[in-house]
């Protein structure tokens, strides 16, 4: 067997040879290929029998060159033309590099399915139960791969999901679980030293991509345009996303997660996502093809408001930890949630240099919650050691606060927002203002199912050691709720906190302890030590 240092020695050689391939392969006729003076072995696909015509089905052929270039370690090379395709299976000590004008095409399937087609949904029984369709399989996509190492996927070609099924009923589209049927562009499980790069990824299905238990993962400079999901990263080490931009209207655009999918309860840790964009305003295929269309006004997918956004959950059976987000841009989507409600652990997460605007629900979402899908008797599980920093939101059709919700016994702790901006709409009312949210702890965890709540800003209950510092708050219209709603919180201060136009109380709290306001626009210093309610200040 070959040696882990061996194959990645050969893994590095062929990213340098893909680095090299293309215009080396560009200065040769079609179907004289030769490989790179110094570099590994170059498989150009059309020499496997594909054809790139758009019609002929070329995963055979693709698949056959793979098989070829793995069991020397090489390069994958797809020249341009439209190459449509099933399931394409990746292997170890490959670089899949697909070139400018190629584009591998998820071929079309009926809509009831068919005996033919992508490979088949595998089995992953008997954890089904605790996540969806989507999640529990990865073979019925258009790329796939399973406990492979040292592959990468690169290039400035790109990878269309036309024929990928959504997971949702469309008309249009193919049902998800018939046979033969497809739903995610790319799906990875129980691999390490993956790294994807350059390519752009159009209408990808459920996923554009999702990754399973993948280690060592790059991904850098990628362009996703989708109907729903953009990058799912679940129950993955030692992740790197950077640069990439993500319009996907209709799902998150990245999304680290911690199913139960691997038959146990794997933390997501050390992930670093930067310098990206994620939006939710364009209609499908405007951001790769340069007309950013907006949708009209009021155009929402079956009452589903438009998306976008960075999450940390919902799946949440391993928990988070290590979780670095920098230098982003959020337009016309919602904020960013980080959630645990299935007994994973949160701790230890930073999010720094945001800007956001047209955010469509609570700027910022931070929710440990009971929901418990996995197996009996798991714990609740907790959310700690949060720090939040220069982040500017301008949201000025927005009426919903941010929300920083543990539940009854299960606060969130040690929450740290210090140097942000956050403009809202304003304008509620005095009834809104004395409303009394339900608790829920089982529900999905989504703002929107917290209902109206009696905050303009931040809304805070069931929480420990929270601060905020250098926070300006504004709002377009003056509004009768309080900028802070407080409740069963032990230990929050407020710092050089500059509040918004208001009609009523700067400050509500509702069982409150250990409450320090100092230094303040609008709002006297105080100390309470002893727990009060109904405070207004």
């Amino acid at each position: 067997m070959e040696s882990i240092y061996n194959a990645r020695r050969r893994f590095l050689a062929n990213m340098g040879a893909a680095a090299l391939v293309a215009p080396a392969l560009a200065r040769q006729a079609w179907g004289q290929v030769a490989p790179v003076a110094g570099a590994g072995p170059v498989f150009d696909v059309r020499a496997f029998g594909a054809t790139g015509d758009g019609k002929t089905i070329d995963s055979p052929a693709i698949n056959r060159t793979i098989e070829a270039a793995s069991a020397k370690g090489g390069v994958v090379y797809v020249p341009a033309g439209t190459y449509a395709c099933y399931s394409l299976r990746l292997a170890s000590s490959i670089v899949l590099y697909i070139d400018a004008g190629a584009t591998i095409l998820a071929a079309d399937t009926p809509r009831e399915g068919t005996a033919s087609g992508y490979d088949a949904a595998e089995s992953n029984a008997p954890w089904e139960a605790f996540q969806d369709f989507g999640h529990n399989h990865w073979h019925n996509s258009l790329i796939w791969g399973e406990n492979i190492h040292d592959v990468a996927i690169l290039g400035p070609g790109l990878i269309w999901g036309r024929g990928l099924s959504r997971g949702h009923d469309d008309a249009g589209l193919p049902i998800a679980e018939a046979p033969g049927v497809g739903n995610k562009a790319l799906a990875l499980k129980n691999c390490h030293n993956v790294i994807l790069r350059d390519v752009s990824m159009l209408a990808c299905g459920h996923f554009a991509i999702l990754a399973t238990g993948v280690d060592n993962f790059t991904i850098d400079n990628l362009k996703i345009d989708t109907n729903r999901d953009g990058i799912d990263i679940d129950c993955c080490r030692n992740v790197r996303v950077s640069n990439c931009s993500v319009n996907s209207p209709w799902d998150d655009a990245i999304c680290p997660k911690s199913s139960f999918a691997l038959g146990y309860a794997r933390t997501t840790e050390n992930v670093s996502i930067a310098n990206c964009y994620v939006t939710g305003g364009y209609q499908v295929g405007a951001l790769l093809d340069g007309s950013f269309r907006r949708f009209p006004e009021g155009v929402e997918d079956h009452g589903w408001q438009r998306t976008g956004r960075i999450k940390c959950g919902t799946e949440s059976n391993g928990g988070f930890k290590n979780i670095a987000i920098s230098n982003c841009i959020f337009e016309d989507c919602r904020g960013f949630a980080l959630e645990t409600v299935d007994g994973g652990i949160i701790e230890d997460v930073t999010l720094t240099g945001l800007t956001m605007r047209n955010i469509r629900n609570a700027p910022l979402f931070l929710r440990l919650g009971a929901r418990m899908r996995g197996p009996a008797d798991i714990p609740v599980g907790s959310l700690k050691r949060v720090l939040i920093s220069n982040v500017t939101c301008h949201a000025p059709d927005n009426d919903m606060p941010s929300i920083l919700s543990g539940i009854p016994d299960h606060p969130i702790e040690d929450v740290r927002i210090s140097e942000c901006y956050f403009l809202q709409k304003g304008g509620g009312t005095a009834e809104l203002a004395v409303s009394q949210p339900s608790e829920r702890p089982a529900e999905y965890p989504e703002p929107a199912r917290f209902g109206p709540l009696p905050a303009q800003h931040f809304y805070v209950r069931h929480a420990r050691n929270v601060e905020f510092s250098g926070v300006e708050l504004a709002s377009v219209t003056a509004d009768a709720r309080p900028a802070f709603w407080l409740g069963d919180v032990d230990g929050a201060d407020l710092h050089r906190v500059k509040l918004p136009v208001s009609r009523g109380a700067a400050v509500m709290l509702n069982d409150v302890g250990g409450f320090r306001a100092m230094g303040n626009r609008d709002l006297r210093d105080i100390s309470i030590e002893q727990a009060v309610s109904r405070l207004q200040l």
